[in-house]
């Protein structure tokens, strides 16, 4: 699982940063997180492709987290896409994409489907699920947890010997769950696996106030990616318009016993992210501020 971090400021692009976008790579596909403008370029920089973009989850209809989208799906039609695109999102997001694709003035090649979600839905990708609910921000808002199905247990290739498998096709079988005959007897994945193992999980909170949601959300997720917006002398500014201070970000990571803690959505004011970071630390010492671009990978901890 590969995180890019293709934006990660907050309210309008500057010279620093683009606005808030997040692409998680599984395998040979992508689910992007929010498409502020600008994105499809962003892309062009990094090292994913636009067109291995499966799924879109746009958290809320402020201009920094979804006007990319038009741009985007364009872009796909010209490369000659032929894969449907799902895209998802809080209520309005069926008519609110029907109207931007509409008015692009082209018919694009490939089927788009827009689908309303609301708090609580959960959507089976291929071998992941994403998880919705309600952030706290001035406008309805989602924020969404994407997690892995469960792993299946270590593989005991001394036991499996033991019982006289051998090495080759019939271990990658048993890894996979099924039962081998070796000589006439059966050997299940139950004699040679360990118990199931917890799948990776990442959170995006989208904007939103510190709230519980998020938290339960983010409960032991091994990445929180989190509202930073202003520094905690802003913290009434911040509640104000619906955001969250760094230091608030570290007290839900911490709540929620998350592993790691990534910073977006930082003001324009900030040409430097070091002291979000800083305020950060010294609540949650397990957080980063990435700049756009940067990328993390998410190994099994379990």
């Amino acid at each position: 699982m590969r995180v890019v971090f293709l934006g990660t400021g907050g309210t309008y692009p500057c010279t620093e940063r683009n606005v808030v976008s997040i692409a998680i790579q599984l395998g040979k596909e992508v689910v992007l997180f929010d498409c502020g403008e600008g994105t499809q370029r962003q892309f062009m920089k990094s090292n994913v492709s636009f067109m291995s973009t499966r799924w879109i989850f746009i958290t809320h209809y402020h201009g920094d987290h979804f006007l990319g989208v038009p741009g985007l799906v364009q872009s796909m039609n010209l490369n000659d896409r032929e894969r449907p695109l799902d895209i998802y999102g809080p209520e309005g997001t069926e008519e609110l994409m029907s109207w931007l694709i509409q008015a692009g003035y082209f018919a694009p090649g490939y089927e788009i489907f827009a689908h309303d979600i609301s708090p609580g839905d959960m959507i089976e990708l291929d071998g992941f699920s994403v998880t919705a609910a309600e952030a706290d921000h001035s406008v309805p808002s989602l924020a969404y947890s994407i997690e892995e199905k469960q792993r299946p247990g270590k593989f005991n290739a001394a036991r499996a010997c033991e019982l006289g498998v051998p090495e080759g096709p019939l271990f990658s079988k048993l890894q996979h769950g099924e039962t081998v005959e070796v000589d006439g007897v059966s050997v299940t994945p139950e004699q040679v696996l360990g118990p199931s193992r917890k799948g990776r999980k990442v959170v995006y909170s989208g904007d939103t106030r510190p709230c519980r949601a998020v938290v339960d959300l983010a409960r032991d997720a091994d990445l929180l990616i989190h509202d930073a917006t202003l520094l905690s002398d802003e913290e009434r500014q911040a509640s104000d318009f619906g955001h969250s201070t760094a230091l608030a970000a570290a007290e839900v990571a911490k709540d929620a016993g998350a592993y790691v803690l990534a910073l977006v959505h930082y003001s324009p004011r900030y040409k430097d992210t070091d002291p979000l970071l800083q305020e950060a630390k010294k609540v949650f010492p397990a957080t980063v501020a990435p700049s756009d671009l940067e990328e993390m990978i998410i190994r099994v901890r379990h």
